[in-house]
């Protein structure tokens, strides 16, 4: 079940805002949903505590580190702009702009899809903010939870719950780092909390210090944490030992991935960049043979009986992930609204699955038809074709007619859904340990090849005639990984950033510009596909089309169909807008927001912004 964050704060009567929204210590958090019971707890309105009040014993120090999950939610967070505009566009993903055909999107939130979040765009303060005010929660934790009394001298219950909070904060405070040097490079890096901070305007730090310094926190975090399924561990949203190696497997590849540089302003990898991919491979290593998490046998279950039934997938695949609820922008999300089909007019409008990406995938892998959906359904509940200027697929993982415990009712038009984000999932783990294990070797182990096959043969429902062949040579198997990350990891905000790590943003935008302009036109080879796809009509259990999705459409509809565009959706405009304002050598980092640069003297915009 899902964490129900009320998002409550004590302030500590500083009021000055600088890199954070606004500074915050003490408690953060009202509730936090571990059984089948909601529970509220009730603040005291002090307008300051100590470090030896707020955490006097462990339920005020549980109650403080829930406030430090509490930054992950919400609009702000993983419920809106940080798991879906800030990582679009990309060659699996179309982010819809509010003016159609216009390079640039609304220059708003769109703004941030199309690459054109320029040095005036209000969206960037926001995002920012909330990372660093729960970089200031999380480090009231660092400071004071191993202060405690209890830490050395309480049961032996107490210590572990103790050790336990401490290694989700560090873990946490990992997260929130890592968004801010994803998207912005070098950053101030605030490692005590504000309280003690002797000067709040602090410069930027290099990532790779950064990188650094968070990889050891979760080496240490490592240590404090316990495994899924360990003795009076509860299966619930919390961060456990598999979640903090996992994001340092997932760290540590980006430590020694490529990034943008401000000196060069090209692309670069540090030349020791094999010494990170040693630690994603062995904390890879670590959770594989830890027996604590395995895959689900279906590749849908995963999200039409885990996420989207807001519940917890029982195999342990989902190392990772965001609560969401509340029904409010704060603590809520708007996952399998901003994605997802539509249901009588509600959802399912902003974030479109491209065209290539649909027909990259093999006709028998599973995964397309979870990853993306070509239908909505009306008000009467028939399924329908359904197609906009951004085509017939939209993304839909997350999905309303899958939405259940409870059900979205067709006539709810409410933004927010109570659906988990998914933040590591184990295959993703599989296929980080394959890619570290060929980088290491110059070209696949057997264990990275068995790893690899454990994720493609569950997209293809185990038959393994059907999954073609991997394979064994340094290069194939690197662009193999790279399509595999793309069909299993499809429309969970990771595409984007493995292609900017990868250096490759820029390769595969101009191909897949090129590609689609291909496609609209049916020049080879997307010459057998349909202009127009034609659907049944009244039909309520399911979209049923007349032809395949591979060869061209008849002259005229059967009986009892009718027509919608397929290719024929697609516009040259379409085609400039996606991406359309990328510039290699920039883009691939943000600006600092207006607010950040007027609060912060010592923060200097780069990058040519």
């Amino acid at each position: 079940m899902n964490p129900d964050f009320n998002n409550t704060t004590v302030h500590t009567g500083r009021t000055r805002y600088i890199y954070a929204a606004c500074i915050l210590s003490g408690l953060f958090l009202t509730g936090l949903l571990v059984t089948s019971c909601k529970k509220y707890l009730t603040l005291s309105p002090n307008s300051s505590f100590d470090g030896a009040y707020v955490f006097g014993d462990a339920a005020d120090a549980y109650k403080a580190v829930l406030g430090v999950y509490s930054s992950l939610t919400g609009d702000r967070g993983y419920g809106g702009r940080l798991n879906y505009y800030f990582v679009n566009d990309c060659d699996e993903s179309y982010c819809n702009a509010s003016t159609t055909g216009v390079i640039g999107g609304d220059g708003a939130s769109k703004a941030l899809c199309r690459y054109n979040a320029l040095a005036g765009n209000t969206e960037l303060d926001p995002a920012w903010n909330q990372l660093y005010t729960g970089i200031d929660r999380a480090n009231n934790c660092i400071r004071s939870i191993p202060k405690m009394a209890l830490y050395t001298t309480g049961s032996a219950s107490d210590i572990a719950n103790l050790k336990r909070l401490y290694g989700e904060a560090l873990t946490l405070r990992a997260q929130f780092f890592f968004d801010l040097v994803k998207f912005w490079g070098d950053v101030p890096a605030p490692y005590i909390p504000s309280t003690d901070q002797p000067d709040l305007n602090l410069p930027a730090t290099n990532r790779d210090s950064i990188y650094d310094h968070i990889l050891n926190d979760l080496h240490m975090a490592d240590t404090l944490l316990p495994w899924r399924g360990d003795a009076g561990v509860a299966v619930d949203e919390r961060i456990t030992r598999g979640a903090a190696k996992a994001l340092r497997a997932r760290i540590a590849l980006f430590r020694g991935g490529y990034s943008l540089r401000a000196a060069s302003r090209q692309m670069e990898r540090p030349a020791d960049y094999l010494k990170y991919y040693q630690i994603a491979r062995d904390e890879c290593n670590d959770i594989m043979n830890s027996g604590r998490h395995q895959l689900n046998p279906s590749f849908q279950a995963v999200f039409k009986n885990g996420f989207d039934a807001h519940a917890i997938e029982p195999n342990g695949e989902v190392l990772f992930q965001v609560g969401l609820s509340g029904n409010l922008g704060t603590t809520d999300g708007r996952v399998g609204f901003i994605d997802g089909t539509r249901v009588n007019s509600n959802g399912g409008g902003s974030d479109w699955g491209l065209p290539t990406y649909f027909y990259k995938f093999d006709s028998n892998d599973v995964r397309r038809d979870v990853t993306l959906a070509s239908y909505a359904i009306d008000a009467k509940g028939n399924y329908i074709g359904y197609a906009t200027v951004y085509g017939p697929f939209i993304l839909a993982k997350f999905r309303r007619d899958w939405t259940s415990n409870p059900a979205i009712a067709p006539s709810n038009n409410s933004l927010y859904t109570g659906i988990s984000w998914p933040m590591i999932r184990y295959s993703d783990v599989l296929l980080m340990f394959a890619e570290a294990e060929n980088e290491l070797n110059q070209g696949p182990t057997q264990a990275a090849i068995d790893a690899f096959t454990k994720v493609r043969l569950r997209g293809f429902n185990g038959d393994a005639s059907k999954m073609g062949t991997i394979p064994s040579d340094y290069a194939g198997f690197f662009s193999a990984l790279t399509d595999e990350r793309m069909f299993e990891l499809g429309g969970e905000g990771l595409r984007k950033y493995d292609l900017i790590r990868w250096n490759l943003i820029n390769t595969v935008i101009t191909q897949t510009r090129a590609n689609m302009a291909l496609m609209r036109t049916l020049a080879a080879p997307y010459n057998h596909l349909p202009l127009k796809m034609y659907f049944l009509a009244n039909s309520t259990t399911g979209i049923v089309y007349s032809a395949s999705y591979y060869t061209r459409e008849a002259s005229a509809a059967p009986p009892g169909y009718t027509s919608v565009n397929w290719i024929a959706a697609y516009s040259s405009a379409f085609v400039a807008d996606w991406a359309g304002s990328y510039v290699p050598n920039q883009r691939e980092i943000l600006p600092y927001g207006p607010a950040t640069l007027t609060s912060n003297p010592n923060l200097h915009q780069g990058y040519g912004y």
